[in-house]
């Protein structure tokens, strides 16, 4: 499980004998026209890529990530990168030699990266622990060894310094428990863990959950919402299929299914998305989705339903995966092979039915008395009638 909320902070450095202000790389000052990606340096004669970008032209991305998981602390960059100062992998290290980069390929993509896990922290040369009394620091630097020729070195040498700011993990006893009722599955997407919930709300400000199964009438607003909590504001989260369905099991046969949404498009009229993400760290919150459809409930029994939601993750400079086209027939692009995907199931949702009308007491009084009344009056009918038939036989017509 991911730590609850993960900072991360990064300085990068190319040590080519001037100023050490996190750029990378010399361009030529005719482009330093995009501060995104130039910056010039006072003296007016001196451009370099900023930091996670390179080439002559400041036009190629470096890919860079720092990955804070909850046991390993990975940093990464492309190996093109490397490759274009000439830097090989094995003079890449931290500070203690015997802690080197390895070379991985992900998403199809070679990159260089340097993985340590927390216990061989201070063995790989981790700077001493910076806390205070909310948060702990974890500061590691990765370094190129210099290219020596004869004498000299030409070639630049590469110091990259990042840093995992993790909170302190604390528990809290009450005297009684709290247990809201949310779905929740564990993702890993590259090196880090998330953990995704699925809860409904009593209302559209999605202040107050359900603590206990909900009980809703029929066409009453449900109020859904899928987010990302650990960490918060590093992944793009993507829903794709939700359905509802008389089993708690998502696959179950022979059960009747409804679906809400279809790679991540609407599929029932009532279906109203309140909040989709379009990228990580946003103000409005990044890693979540909110939805709202009006209750309904099975034909057949159990009326009681489960909704289901099958979820991605995507990083955020892939979010494009994690963000539907529902109004373009154009087919979405295939889903990476290395992106998260996980399925989340809650319930029971009850459906408050109407109470059968309860027969009164004037009615279950009133009704015997009737009948009795009725037998009655038809039985002395059939005695008067007799008694006349019998009376003509005893006197004939003279």
């Amino acid at each position: 499980m991911a730590i609850n909320s993960i900072t991360l902070t990064l300085v990068l450095c190319v040590l080519l004998g001037l100023d050490r202000g996190g750029a990378l790389g010399i361009c030529s000052v005719s482009h330093c026209k995009d501060p995104a990606r130039c910056a010039m340096y006072p003296s007016g004669t001196v451009c370099k890529c900023t930091k996670g970008f390179y080439g002559d032209q400041c036009d190629k991305d470096a890919k860079l990530k720092v990955l804070c998981g909850k046991d390993f602390i990975t940093m990464r960059m492309a190996e093109d990168f490397f490759k274009y100062y000439e830097i090989p992998l094995d003079s890449l290290r931290l500070p203690n030699k015997s802690c080197r980069a390895q070379r991985e390929v992900i998403g199809g993509v070679p990159y260089y990266m340097a993985r340590i896990s927390k216990e061989k922290y201070a063995l790989c040369g981790g700077k001493p622990l910076e806390k205070n009394i909310t948060h702990i620091a974890y500061s590691l630097t990765l370094l190129s060894a210099a290219q020596v020729v004869g004498n000299i070195v030409r070639d630049p040498v590469i110091r990259i310094d990042y840093t995992c700011v993790y909170p302190y993990t604390r528990s809290v006893s009450l005297a009684f428990p709290v247990i809201p009722l949310s779905s929740e599955t564990l993702m890993r997407m590259d090196e880090m863990d998330a953990k995704v919930e699925m809860a409904l709300y009593t209302d559209a400000n999605f202040t107050s959950a359900y603590s206990h199964a909900p009980t809703i009438h029929l066409r009453n607003k449900v109020y859904v919402e899928v987010k990302v909590t650990e960490p918060e504001d590093f992944f793009v989260l993507g829903v794709d299929e939700c359905w509802a369905s008389q089993s708690s099991e998502p696959d179950a046969t022979g059960q009747a299914v409804h679906s809400l949404l279809h790679r991540g498009c609407v599929t029932d009229d009532t279906v109203t998305i309140l909040h989709r993400n379009a990228s990580a760290g946003s103000s409005e919150g990044g890693s979540l989705t909110r939805f709202s459809f009006d209750m309904f409930r099975f034909v057949s029994e159990p009326h009681d339903l489960y909704l289901h939601c099958s979820v991605q993750l995507c990083e955020p400079d892939d979010h494009a995966l994690c963000t539907p086209s529902c109004k373009s027939i154009i087919k979405r692009e295939a889903l990476r092979a290395d992106n998260a995907h996980g399925l989340l199931s809650y319930g029971p949702i009850r459906v408050e039915m109407p109470d059968p009308p309860q027969p009164s007491l004037l009615k279950m009084v009133i009704l015997p008395l009737a009948g009795i009344w009725t037998v009655g009056l038809f039985l002395l009918i059939l005695l008067i009638v007799a008694k006349s038939g019998r009376r003509r036989i005893e006197d004939p017509v003279l």
